[in-house]
C-alpha cells in the first residue's frame, strides 16, 4: 500500500466516480482506476459497488474510508512537520462554498493565497445541498474547510468564525400591498403568511431563518418555487410569483421590487468553517489566517 493509493480511494469515495476523481486529482482516469484496483488487491476486499450505473461504496468501503483519511491526515502532519525546516508550504486544499453568496471575494483571497503559498493546490466545490451539505462535507472529511451560512449557535462538531452578513429583506414587487412600507417587523409575519413564497429549497440557511423565525411564531407560509441559487431568487418576484424573504445582497440588483428591512429577524451570517475533530494541516492554518486577517485588502468584503 501506497499513500498515493489512499488518495486514490478518498478521491473517489467522495465523487462517486472515477471520472470526477480524476478532474480532482489532475490525473488520467486510468491511473485512478488502476491505484484504486490495485489497493483493492493488496487488502483482498472491494471497497466499491461497481455493478450499478454510478458506484458506491461496500459495507467494507464504508468501514475503511474514515481509517484511510486518518492514516491521510497523519502523513499530512509528517510533511508539515518536515515543511516547517524550510518553512515552505506544500499539499492541497478543498474549500466549499455556496453559489452566489457574494459576501466573500472568493477569487480575490484565493489569488492572495497562491501568491503567498505558490506551493499548495486549492480545489472548490460548490455546495449541492446549501449549507446543510456543506457541514457534511466537512464531517465526512471530504472538505478541509467552507464557507457556509449557519442560523443559531456553531454546532459543537465545527470551528467557526464569522467572516460576513447581510440583514434579511422583504422583497416584493413594487405594486404590492406592502411596497410602501418603509419597513416590516416580526408583528406583521400575521399578515405575510398568506403571501406566496419564493425561496430556497430546506437545508438552506437563509430558508432555514424564515422557517424558525414563523415557526417561532406558531405559523405557516406556502412555499410555492423552491430555487436552488439564491442570486436568482429575487428575479421570481420581479416577475410577480411571488415574495421573498432573502439576505439584503441577494436582491440588490433585482429590478421593478422594494426591498423592505425585516426588524427582529436574524441577519445572514457566512463563516469559515472546519471540522472541530479532523487536524488542521499547514495549508489549511495557512488559508485561515489570511482570511481572517485584518488588513485592507478588500479581500474578505
Amino acid at each position: 500500500m501506497d499513500v498515493r493509493q489512499f488518495e486514490f480511494f478518498s478521491a473517489v469515495a467522495s465523487e462517486l466516480s472515477f471520472t470526477r476523481a480524476a478532474d480532482r486529482l489532475t490525473i488520467a482516469q486510468s491511473a485512478v482506476s488502476a491505484g484504486v484496483r490495485a489497493l483493492e488487491n493488496e487488502l483482498g476486499v472491494e471497497l466499491f459497488d461497481r455493478s450499478r450505473r454510478q458506484i458506491r461504496l461496500t459495507s467494507t468501503g464504508e468501514l475503511l474510508l474514515p481509517k484511510v483519511r486518518e492514516a491521510l491526515d497523519a502523513v499530512n502532519g509528517v510533511r508539515d512537520a518536515a515543511e516547517e525546516t524550510t518553512h515552505a508550504i506544500t499539499g492541497s486544499i478543498v474549500i466549499g462554498l455556496m453559489t452566489s453568496v457574494t459576501l466573500v471575494n472568493v477569487p480575490r483571497l484565493l489569488g492572495l493565497f497562491r501568491t503567498g503559498h505558490p506551493g499548495v493546490g486549492v480545489r472548490l466545490r460548490a455546495a449541492r445541498r446549501g449549507s446543510a451539505g456543506l457541514l457534511d462535507e466537512l464531517a465526512t472529511g471530504e472538505l478541509d474547510l467552507a464557507f457556509l451560512a449557519l442560523s443559531g449557535p456553531v454546532p459543537t462538531q465545527l470551528v467557526a468564525a464569522p467572516i460576513s452578513s447581510s440583514p434579511m429583506v422583504l422583497v416584493v414587487p413594487a405594486d404590492h400591498r406592502l411596497a410602501t412600507a418603509g419597513h416590516v417587523g416580526l408583528d406583521h409575519l400575521d399578515d405575510l403568511a398568506p403571501e406566496e413564497y419564493i425561496d430556497l429549497p430546506p437545508g438552506y440557511a437563509s430558508r432555514q431563518i424564515v422557517d424558525e423565525t414563523f415557526a417561532a411564531a406558531g405559523l405557516e407560509r406556502r412555499v410555492m418555487i423552491e430555487v436552488s441559487d439564491i442570486g436568482t431568487a429575487a428575479e421570481y418576484v420581479t416577475n410577480g410569483l411571488g415574495v421573498a424573504l432573502l439576505p439584503e445582497f441577494a436582491a440588490r440588483d433585482a429590478r421593478n421590487v422594494r426591498r423592505l428591512p425585516v426588524a427582529g429577524m436574524p441577519d445572514f451570517t457566512v463563516y469559515l468553517a472546519a471540522s472541530r475533530t479532523r487536524r488542521l494541516s499547514a495549508a489549511v492554518r495557512a488559508f485561515i489566517d489570511l482570511a481572517l486577517a485584518d488588513d485592507e485588502t478588500g479581500a474578505i468584503r
